[in-house]
């Protein structure tokens, strides 16, 4: 039996792998410019971001991987019930995300 090696995905596999965790249950959640503004940034720090849902450990290693793969910084996942939340934060970043995406 031959040892085989997994290649790394191409920038276009991890690409589709990831639109497809989007597609699953992905979701896109944006800064309230209202809030922001009556709030100031002293209370409202939130930014624009979206976040990938893995329903396990592994599949959470996975989505980092692709996400660096097709060169994006994965934020700091957490845990919701018994899922895993990947974020990605930024304007930009979501934005070429979603255009990664054709969302």
């Amino acid at each position: 039996m031959k040892n085989r090696r997994a290649h790394p995905p191409s920038s276009q596999v991890a690409a589709r792998r990831l639109k497809e965790f989007f597609q699953r249950n992905g979701y896109v959640r944006r800064q309230d410019l209202r809030r922001k503004k009556d709030d100031g940034w002293d209370h409202y720090k939130k930014g624009d971001e979206v976040r990938l849902v893995a329903e396990s450990e592994q599949e959470l290693k996975l989505i980092r991987h692709l996400l660096r793969v097709v060169g994006f910084k994965p934020g700091r996942p957490f845990a919701k019930g018994l899922q895993y939340r990947q974020p990605i934060y930024g304007r930009q970043a979501v934005a070429r995300f979603l255009e990664m995406v054709d969302a």
